[in-house]
């Protein structure tokens, strides 16, 4: 699902584009993270508002994105929205303004937000072993759920293998996948690391820190996620499908995917499932801002979680400079500073932005997962936007 930096992010997929095909897939990472966004600039540059839809012109034009759609929120709480290109190529109807989207890895942050607020409630140990909540149930050639950390699960420093990377996972995307099915398919391979040695974006990661929110609760992720950060923050246009559910809701941009032969397939229809706790939620590009702005604020941690949450470690994967805490990645902006969010993709849609801590944000998404070069001229559009 995804990540981010002059260099794009995935979300349920890593950086390379055996990762891209096996995420046509992510983070995301992504990054950035995503481990892993377009619109008016008059809220950063005193009417010079072009650039963001200068900058969408061209990712349809120059990149051959069906669409690109941007939201940005300025120092002064101001908020614009921008589309370029088509929002359905058939019958060439326009982009909705704000439309829904899938969003890949940028669920990684929510699903670390309800983890962190299980640790505050005392439900749940960051440090804890993931066997303590799930047992038996993680072992495996060099794994072995008694030595990996619900730290080491958010941060990505598990060593845990990509279930997206057997290739498989996406062989029919109308498939429906239990969480189950997914973590097999990564207890198959061997261990990439020792716990806590390195970093590593897996989505298997996120698979088990949904498991854990599960267990914790005894309620269903999309539940939890619900309750805790989507209605008590008032997004209105986000939501983490149900069982079966492969629609998206709302006004939304068709999304797609090129193939082999250089043709676009509709992927706009699909069964998240094999995203769930590491991608599959559907939001629009204000939702996200406000998301994400909401976080770095307080509304959803107490300061503890949060300052947790903000403490990174390298993660170059996902761009010169990117690091990665829980759930959240920092990326540097060329005017000086970091932005923090997240970033995703998933086959149709890839998004990249998040916000500072003065109060500026900005998403942007594209209706499709791009190539290298695209993908860092969304992170460019991104910082630039953010720079004015």
């Amino acid at each position: 699902m995804n990540e981010h930096a002059p260099h794009n992010r995935r979300p349920l997929s890593r950086r390379s584009s055996r990762h891209r095909a096996a995420a046509v897939v992510t983070a995301l990472a992504a990054v950035a993270v995503t481990v892993g966004a377009l619109a008016p600039t008059a809220a950063f540059a005193g009417g010079k508002q072009d650039s963001v839809q200068s900058n969408l012109n061209k990712l349809v034009k120059d990149d051959g994105v069906p669409a690109a759609l941007a939201t940005v929120k300025g120092g002064d709480g101001r908020t614009h929205s921008y589309t370029a290109g088509l929002g359905n190529l058939t019958t060439g109807a326009k982009v909705p303004v704000d439309g829904q989207i899938r969003i890949g890895s940028n669920t990684k942050t929510f699903t670390a937000v309800v983890v962190l607020q299980l640790v505050a409630e005392g439900k749940v140990g960051l440090d804890s072993p993931v066997e303590t909540y799930l047992p038996g149930l993680l072992r495996g050639d060099g794994i072995d759920g008694r030595h990996i950390t619900v730290r080491h699960l958010l941060q990505h420093t598990s060593g845990l293998p990509d279930y997206v990377d057997t290739g498989a996972i996406l062989a029919d995307p109308k498939r429906y996948f239990e969480p189950r099915e997914l973590l097999d398919a990564a207890l198959a391979q061997k261990a990439h690391f020792a716990p806590g040695t390195r970093w590593e974006y897996s989505n298997t990661n996120y698979l088990l820190a949904g498991l854990i929110i599960q267990k914790a609760t005894g309620r269903p992720l999309g539940e939890e996620i619900t309750k805790r950060v989507i209605d008590r923050i008032g997004l209105r246009h986000t939501y983490f499908p149900t069982p079966g559910d492969m629609t998206i809701h709302e006004a939304h941009p068709e999304g797609y995917q090129r193939g082999s032969d250089g043709s676009l397939r509709n992927y706009t229809e699909l069964d998240p499932s094999w995203g769930w706790a590491a991608g599959a939620a559907v939001s629009t590009n204000s939702d996200l801002i406000r998301f994400y702005t909401a976080l770095l604020g307080g509304r959803l941690l107490p300061a503890t979680q949060l300052a947790q949450m903000r403490t990174t470690v390298p993660a170059e994967e996902l761009g010169p400079g990117v690091r990665y805490g829980l759930g959240l990645a920092s990326r540097p902006l060329t005017c000086g500073g970091v932005y923090w969010g997240h970033g995703g993709a998933i086959p149709g849609y890839n998004t990249a932005g998040g916000a500072t801590d003065d109060g500026r944000a900005v998403n942007f998404a594209v209706t499709t997962i791009p190539g290298d070069a695209a993908g860092r001229h969304v992170e460019a559009a991104v910082d630039s936007a953010l720079c004015r």
